[in-house]
């Protein structure tokens, strides 16, 4: 018998249709707003039709066991918010939220901080780190082991979003995720008891289709969310082809405009 997982956990569809947010189990009905790191870009996405808010969190001097969780993303060392001002802000609204993690300095003092507000915050909530390299990338991975212990040892029920460093190059043969990347997630996830949704790099997921279609079969609690780079160059017909051959209910889209707003328009829904 499983253990009962908590509402961080809840399926992001299921919530927001209970809550009357949403009208069908489609992922393309959820809207993001991403990089909600300053207190001008939270306050946006506030008062936005988001769905999901998603920040990114370093550690203030990034010296393990120092300093404060700040809402930033490298290359941005300094924020004028922390992840605790962040988290009394969000906590009165209905939105559910994804923190990003480039380091693993700031997880540990950055989930304290969640479990001291675990019992106003009954929403879902993800936490997200590239563990492993992936098409193209040249990143640093977040150490999978420890970030997972961590994670898992304070917020045991939080949906986990586990990616891969990837890079994309105009004018060149972009790679997709190849069948050693995905079957070393699938083994590390393997052990998983919480939901795990894999952010996945939308120019390069029409080439790894059979690959993603494989992982998503290896259980019912992984998903996929497709994101964009800013330069990344992909088209509308690439999403509709996701659309065609995979679940619906297992594919999210936090894509930058325009594109977000074609995409919605193509599969007639209200931008």
């Amino acid at each position: 018998m499983e253990r009962e997982l908590g509402a961080w956990s809840e399926n992001v569809l299921d919530y927001f249709l209970n809550t009357d947010q949403i009208k069908t189990r489609d992922g393309a009905e959820i809207i993001w707003y991403h990089a909600a790191n300053n207190r001008s870009q939270m306050k946006k996405a506030i008062q936005s039709a988001a769905h999901m808010v998603e920040a990114d969190i370093l550690l203030c001097g990034e010296e393990e066991g120092n300093g404060e969780p700040i809402m930033a993303h490298p290359p941005e060392t300094n924020s004028d918010n922390t992840l605790q001002t962040w988290l009394n802000e969000i906590v009165n609204t209905k939105k559910g939220i994804k923190l990003d993690f480039k380091s693993l300095a700031a997880v540990k003092p950055s989930m304290m901080l969640l479990e001291g507000i675990k019992l106003h915050l009954r929403r879902p909530v993800w936490i997200n780190a590239d563990i492993l390299p992936g098409p193209n990338g040249s990143n640093t991975v977040v150490d999978a082991k420890r970030f997972l212990d961590t994670v898992t040892s304070f917020c045991p029920d939080v949906t986990l979003s586990l990616g891969w460093t990837t890079g994309w190059q105009p004018q060149q043969c972009n790679k997709g995720y190849s069948w050693a990347m995905v079957k070393e997630m699938a083994q590390i996830c393997d052990a998983l008891t919480q939901p795990v949704t894999f952010p996945v790099r939308a120019a390069l997921v029409r080439q790894s289709k059979s690959e993603l279609l494989w992982l998503l079969q290896k259980s019912n609690r992984y998903s996929l969310t497709v994101w964009t780079g800013m330069h990344d160059e992909y088209s509308i017909e690439d999403l509709l082809y996701l659309r065609e051959n995979f679940d619906k209910s297992r594919v999210y889209y936090d894509i930058l405009e325009p594109q977000n707003s074609e995409f919605r328009k193509a599969i007639g829904m209200e931008v």
